[in-house]
């Protein structure tokens, strides 16, 4: 799966077309926000190679998920924000990739990356469409790691015991760009690109290791109350 800027762009465009439709207030100091949608992530994976005594230059592949995520934000001032977000954890599933791309699913993991962002928002409070940018910190929490067969035959062939896995959590930053529209006083919609920088290590209880820089996207719409 994969999540192209062009998308998001035309997601504005639609916003800035609604905007002009009527007015009402935007979020401003002191007001809290909560929104509910869904979140798409995008791994964008570069793979190290797994150390031996794997297959010479065998790689991994991620897949995306999308799931639904309830957003929270606090106006600092007319057009500083704090924003985070909760949400169900991310179910990926993991890939052969290189010169062991083709033999199936290798295991699954979830992933809870929660993000801090400060925001910044432009044009007035009383500005029916504000378009926004934010930055943050992300930690990627990985659990319930879970290996399949054929990662077994891969890693450890013979050894009559599964292969199991680990992945480091990692401390990390996102970029952000989004677009707030108000259709009354109190309901709004939102819709955000989000990046993700992150590279990890993945750890096989064969004593085996890999470097995944997987360097997530992530697109979100929501639609809130402001309170």
């Amino acid at each position: 799966m994969k999540v192209r800027v062009n998308n998001v762009v035309k997601m504005l465009v639609l916003a800035g077309v609604f905007g002009v439709a009527s007015s009402a207030s935007a979020q401003s100091a002191g007001q809290w926000a909560v929104s509910a949608g869904v979140n798409k992530i995008t791994p964008h994976v570069e793979s190290g190679y797994i150390s031996a005594p794997a297959l010479p230059q065998s790689q991994g592949d991620v897949s995306g998920d999308t799931q639904p995520v309830l957003v929270f934000a606090y106006g600092m001032t007319d057009n500083i924000s704090l924003e985070g977000a909760l949400g169900t954890p991310y179910k990926h599933k993991i890939y052969g990739a290189g010169a062991i791309a083709g033999t199936g699913q290798l295991g699954t993991v979830e992933a809870l990356p929660p993000t801090l962002f400060v925001q910044y928002r432009f044009f007035e409070p009383s500005s029916m469409v504000r378009p926004y940018i934010g930055f943050g910190p992300t930690y990627a929490r990985f659990q319930k790691a879970t290996g399949s067969g054929q990662m077994t035959a891969l890693t450890n062939p013979g050894a009559g015991v599964p292969t199991t896995f680990k992945i480091d959590n990692k401390l990390t930053y996102s970029g952000q760009v989004g677009v707030a529209v108000n259709f009354s006083e109190r309901w709004f919609a939102s819709a955000a690109y989000i990046k993700t920088k992150l590279s990890t290590d993945v750890h096989f209880s064969s004593g085996q290791n890999q470097h995944m820089r997987l360097d997530p996207s992530s697109v979100m719409v929501s639609v809130g109350y402001k309170f």
